[in-house]
């Protein structure tokens, strides 16, 4: 399969935003094949793009481009990133989403101003770099036009992760709610592999105690549940309801297991 760009932001489908990024797209690199991957990460929520994109690159062709827009810093003097990883490549606002990806070996490069300036694109606005610099970005570099070193100097100190990794110590591993999809459920950023030491683990959020089931056809309608997901991740959820609203809880929350 032929390399593709895949599209995660925060823009939704009520404007002309996706849109114009692909027009932009298909301008610098005609015949490009564009997906999406998704346009409902929550706004401002950094680490729910990190998270997806971190479980779902490796289901495109190798050589793909994932370009990440959600950017709440965008026209500030936050950075632009690139980099590859994983036989793909990655960009993403330096805002904590492409260290959530990439291991700690990788180079992350930085968009300098002089190579921006050498490219006679429109110059950029301080509010859509999703079409101004992500977008002919990234058609360069399916394109092969261009590569991350070619951008700018490697990443002093990138932002950190927008999702801290889970704390495991000898009694509990304590995650984050990391997404929550449109049912509501809390999905969160531990994985089982953390909980194959304890036969019977249990979760705790919000002052419940839950254990681990295989579906959510294994309690009653209404029944709060834990159960691990179809991305491998530990989520919490109502059968038939809304977790997010029966807990009131959002992005971010503590997740706890520990052993029955």
């Amino acid at each position: 399969m032929a390399p593709v760009i895949t599209l995660t932001t925060d823009f939704g489908h009520a404007g002309p935003f996706v849109g114009v990024m692909k027009a932009v797209i298909a301008e610098h690199a005609p015949g490009a094949d564009v997906h999406d991957l998704s346009h409902d990460i929550a706004p401002w929520q950094p680490g729910e793009a990190g998270f997806w994109l971190a479980r779902c690159y490796r289901y495109f062709p190798a050589g793909s481009v994932h370009v990440v827009v959600v950017d709440p810093g965008v026209g500030t003097a936050r950075a632009v990133l690139a980099c590859a990883w994983d036989g793909h490549l990655f960009l993403a606002p330096d805002n904590g989403i492409l260290p959530m990806i990439a291991g700690p070996q990788a180079a992350l490069h930085t968009l300098g101003a002089d190579w921006l300036a050498r490219q006679n694109w429109p110059a950029p606005s301080q509010t859509f770099h999703g079409r101004d610099i992500f977008a002919p970005l990234a058609a360069a570099m399916l394109t092969g036009r261009v590569r991350p070193p070619d951008i700018g100097p490697r990443a002093a100190s990138p932002v950190p992760a927008a999702i801290a990794a889970p704390v495991v110590t000898a009694d509990a591993v304590t995650g984050r709610v990391a997404a929550i999809d449109r049912w509501g459920n809390l999905i969160t950023n531990i994985e089982p592999a953390l909980l194959a030491r304890w036969q019977r683990p249990l979760v705790r959020i919000a002052h419940h105690e839950l254990p681990i089931v295989p579906t959510y056809g294994a309690v009653a309608p209404g029944t709060l549940l834990a159960l691990v997901n179809s991305f491998g991740v530990l989520e919490i959820a109502v059968r038939e309801g809304n977790a997010a609203q029966l807990l009131g809880l959002g992005h971010g929350a503590e997740v706890i297991t520990i052993d029955a």
